[in-house]
């Protein structure tokens, strides 16, 4: 069952890096409700995206699936069309949440590492939220793996929180993100606890970064559908 998110309600003496564990995995749902804007917006439509361009049978792979929202998106999106769906996560207690909630002969489930993952034949690629997590120095291998494996016409989705060169813009999105957490019910103590305790796990990279990481492996369409303040989300296509 999926409880209220009140992991840093309380102080705390020490900050300790985030993990996906079993104490977030109980609270997951309402902690990304209520802390990423656009989520309940960018996830079916992620869905839809990736239904238009998976031919009926072909293979999907949602990469870093946490709970399965994006993978239960696509199934919703496909109806009764047939097709494989792999859904990846390093989570033990994401992944078994994700089993739990999608009972569909048509998705499988691994518990890896999407670094180590073979996603050759896919003709979609899903990573919402998830390349944030991995570190800086693999995200290029990472997408080159990506395009290299996808079939002709193939396509991948990339989610993800962005940051801005400029002082003042970042400035004003960090601020209004903070107001957002806030009108959602989040105290000033736990955005700050929460804060730091992403700070070594989650780096952040700007719009134009992940744009030219995706050109630079091989997407020859790379298009930007959706901006929430500073949350964006990006459609590359193997052409």
């Amino acid at each position: 069952m999926t409880r209220n998110d009140q992991l840093f309600r309380s102080k705390r003496p020490q900050i300790v890096d985030f993990a996906f564990d079993e104490a977030v995995a109980e609270v997951f749902p309402d902690m990304i409700r209520r802390s990423v804007p656009g989520f309940e917006t960018v996830v079916p439509i992620t869905g839809l995206i990736a239904a238009e361009s998976l031919a009926d049978g072909g293979l999907a792979f949602d990469l870093g699936c946490s709970q399965g929202a994006t993978t239960l998106a696509l199934l919703r999106a496909l109806g009764s069309r047939p097709c494989r769906i792999v859904a990846v996560d390093s989570s033990a207690p994401m992944l078994d949440r994700a089993k739990a909630g999608i009972r569909d002969p048509r998705v499988t489930f691994r518990l890896e590492d999407i670094r180590q993952t073979d996603v050759a034949g896919a003709g979609v690629l899903l990573l919402n939220y998830v390349l944030q997590f991995i570190p800086p120095a693999d995200r290029q291998a990472l997408l080159d793996r990506c395009c290299q494996a996808l079939l002709p016409g193939g396509l991948l989705v990339l989610s993800e929180k962005v940051r801005f060169s400029s002082q003042a813009r970042q400035a004003w999105s960090e601020s209004l993100h903070i107001a957002y957490k806030k009108a959602n019910g989040y105290s000033d103590l736990e955005v700050s606890q929460k804060r730091e305790a992403l700070e070594r796990v989650m780096i952040v990279d700007t719009e134009a970064e992940h744009r030219q990481r995706l050109a630079a492996a091989g997407f020859g369409t790379v298009r930007t559908w959706f901006r929430c303040l500073n949350w964006c989300s990006i459609v590359a296509i193997k052409d």
